[in-house]
């Protein structure tokens, strides 16, 4: 990823449904990601009884529960959050690789935007500048999030 994301965009989500996933290996990283979605969110307006939030075991199991809460178009987007640190294999790129695909999968044949927020990296400092620490990706995730359920609401139009 960049160090240069888009501009933010003024977006109003009181209307927006959104959908999060978040896995529980790395907890204390993802739980960083999420807490950021969340504020900006909130701040954004989304209200807190149309963010439903599932927890799984891993970054593995993210895109089938990513799936559920897309099934039948009831959320607007979809939040997916996970974090694979590189280790003395490339398990971490592997698994990030599926995820990713099947992420997008989810979101093609659903028709519900899927955002990918599994964070890959190489060591643990890399992992905690990005989930902790001065890269804000939660943030960009919601922010993106956002951006897709305005767009998927207009299109809809």
């Amino acid at each position: 990823m960049s160090l240069a994301p888009p501009k933010a965009t003024a977006i109003h989500g009181a209307a927006f449904k959104i959908g999060i996933v978040a896995a529980r290996f790395n907890e204390a990283l993802v739980d960083g990601l999420l807490a950021r979605a969340q504020a900006v969110l909130q701040a954004a307006g989304v209200r807190p009884g149309n963010v439903t939030l599932l927890r799984v075991p891993g970054s593995h199991e993210v895109p089938w529960a990513a799936a559920q809460l897309a099934a039948g178009g009831r959320r607007d987007c979809v939040i997916a959050l996970g974090v694979l640190i590189g280790g003395d294999t490339n398990h971490h790129e592997m698994v990030g690789t599926s995820v990713s695909h099947a992420l997008q999968h989810v979101a093609l044949e659903t028709g519900v935007p899927v955002i990918n927020g599994v964070i890959v990296t190489n060591t643990l400092a890399q992992a905690k500048a990005r989930t902790t620490g001065r890269i804000n990706r939660g943030a960009e995730f919601a922010r993106a999030a956002l951006e897709m359920a305005a767009l998927k609401k207009g299109l809809r139009r």
